[in-house]
């Protein structure tokens, strides 16, 4: 687990993951897993030792049929002291139903609110202008109040499968106008995986440089092979928080042209133990998060994306 500090307290990791397996990596799943067994893997993942972990979304149940028990996973997994859980509220009607839940004493502590940096990918993922998705942001964010950290999130950060390069001018703006909002975290999206470490590590300076008091998360996925450099480089460059998913779990819609072939998110498992050996602590415990990583792939009926995993079945 995490080193231990004086007086037996467990030291602040360096960098803070949010296991992000139970929402995004499971949005476009084709197999509905049970609310039971999403309670019991994110049991799982809480004691592994993450402190932040995205739990589920208030998206629809017509829309997005793998959250249509959001509420009854919120009641049943346990809450152990310090881990902080995030769902995603796509409308003012989510966020009503995340105060519903907060109310009853078993809420989120995080919501997480959705805008993309391009015109293109606005109007064909969230079938909404870029100007009346920032009216809907404006409208929840309003909505929530101080109830929960509330998590902004840019996608295509880097470039449009629609639009192409989108300029880091307009993810300034974006990330302006959620700290405007009273957004706190700043989650940055490369939604088709093209981005580069070079590419990153120059984006992260600019925000850096504009907002140093927001706190900004990578988001990276691996369409190209790059999530895990591309992550690593921004935490070089100064972040102390990332997103990732068991397995390389996640992505994007499979009904949204992105590209081909894999779509996943950063895996955790690679993440972290690249984290380690890099000198950075992350407070996780190895051999149960590998064991979570296989519990995922049981889950799921199907063999996912943790090299780590792979290289520990294969020494065996």
């Amino acid at each position: 687990m995490a080193e231990i500090a004086a007086g037996g307290a467990a030291a602040p990791p360096d960098v803070v993951l949010c296991e992000c397996f139970a929402r995004d990596g499971l949005q476009h799943e084709a197999r509905i897993l049970p609310a039971e067994a999403k309670i019991a893997m994110l049991d799982r993942i809480a004691a592994c030792g993450f402190r932040r972990i995205e739990i589920t979304s208030f998206a629809h149940p017509g829309q997005v049929p793998q959250f249509a028990d959001a509420e009854a996973v919120l009641r049943g997994v346990r809450r152990p002291p310090g881990v902080l859980f995030k769902a995603t509220c796509p409308n003012p009607h989510a966020v009503q139903r995340a105060l519903a839940a907060r109310e009853a004493g078993w809420g989120p502590e995080e919501i997480s609110l959705l805008v993309s940096a391009s015109e293109g990918h606005s109007q064909r993922n969230l079938r909404r202008s870029r100007a009346e998705q920032w009216e809907n942001v404006a409208a929840m964010a309003a909505l929530a109040g101080d109830a929960f950290t509330l998590v902004g999130t840019i996608s295509t950060a880097f470039d449009c499968p629609f639009d192409g390069p989108v300029p880091q001018e307009r993810v300034l703006e974006d990330a302006r106008r959620f700290a405007e909002l009273g957004v706190t975290r700043i989650a940055i999206g490369d939604t088709i995986g093209s981005a580069t470490p070079p590419r990153v590590r120059d984006l992260i300076g600019w925000l850096h440089g504009a907002l140093p008091t927001a706190t900004f998360i990578a988001h990276f996925h691996d369409s190209r092979g790059t999530g895990l450099a591309n992550t690593l480089a921004a935490i070089e460059a100064g972040l102390t928080h990332a997103d990732c998913a068991l397995g390389g779990t996640g992505g994007h819609p499979a009904g949204i042209a992105y590209g081909e072939g894999h779509t996943g998110n950063t895996c955790t498992e690679d993440l972290a133990t690249a984290l380690a050996a890099m000198g950075y602590g992350t407070g996780l415990d190895r051999a149960a998060l590998l064991a979570a990583g296989a519990e995922a792939e049981r889950l799921l009926g199907r063999r996912l994306e943790s090299r780590v995993l792979r290289a520990e079945a294969d020494a065996r």
